[in-house]
């Protein structure tokens, strides 16, 4: 029988291959089925994940995948800052094993790129994180990297990142180039530098306006009388002439009881 473990594992890596959008709704009969297990090993690892930050569970809505604000999405990425360059920071030397299984993610991270598999491609890249960490001895931050790369992951997906693959790995390869060489240090800023460039591609609002989606999406659209429906036209009240802009005057107001109407 499948384990809450494995459940909470399989659930974390299909957010890191972008197969779980923020939002989705995670069933625990479903799962359940799917897992063939108890619903009550599922609530176990979907606990597990709420505890992680990865899932919430509402009321109404059950169990979901978080859909980080724009608070959380800085929050998390410069928590991986403070992570990941801490982690560099006292590096003394790193032996040659751990140079060898970097570089053979590396070459898997390049392989991926030349396929056609999009999921194992984000995988990879955003493990290769978490396998700097284990391959630094530390399987605790390595730990603590997988949930934080995880949520990155719906980050970028939720606020549309433009950062390129390719470019990602190419920043990987050029951070190990400097463990290899001896320059910690140059690592570090490699590092630094690539975390700033990850989070710059995201397509944050500048405005924390709650209410900004809303806002554009309900304000009012402009029509032609020739565009009015018949609905619409015939609800238009009647005025004196005086009282009603010509319709060629582009800084004539909108009839806000016309748009409603159409919309109704």
């Amino acid at each position: 029988m499948t384990t809450a473990t494995e459940i909470s594992n399989r659930i974390i890596e299909a957010v890191m291959a972008q197969k779980l959008a923020p939002g989705s709704r995670l069933g625990e009969q479903q799962l359940a089925m799917l897992f063939d297990c108890s619903r009550t090993i599922v609530r176990e690892a979907l606990t597990r994940l709420a505890t992680r930050g990865i899932v919430t569970v509402s009321a109404r809505r059950g169990w979901y995948v978080i859909e980080p604000s724009q608070d959380e999405a800085r929050e998390a990425f410069e928590a991986r800052r403070v992570i990941e360059l801490g982690l560099l920071h006292q590096l003394k030397v790193v032996d040659k094993t751990a140079l060898r299984q970097l570089k053979s993610h590396l070459q898997r991270e390049k392989a991926a790129l030349a396929g056609t598999d999009v999921g194992m491609r984000s995988f990879l890249l955003g493990d290769f994180h978490v396998c700097l960490a284990e391959c630094l001895g530390n399987s605790l931050l390595a730990d603590t990297l997988r949930d934080f790369t995880a949520r990155t992951t719906l980050i970028a997906m939720l606020y549309q990142s433009s950062h390129d693959a390719a470019q990602s790995c190419a920043d990987h390869v050029r951070i190990v180039e400097a463990l290899e060489a001896g320059d910690i240090a140059g690592a570090e800023a490699l590092m630094s530098e690539h975390i700033g460039t990850v989070q710059s591609a995201l397509r944050l609002q500048a405005s924390s306006d709650p209410l900004a989606g809303l806002r554009d999406a309900l304000a009012p659209v402009r029509k032609s009388p020739a565009q009015a429906t018949p609905t619409a036209r015939a609800r238009k009240p009647r005025a004196a002439p005086s009282s009603i802009p010509p319709a060629s005057d582009p800084d004539a107001p909108a009839d806000a009881s016309t748009y409603l109407g159409a919309l109704l």
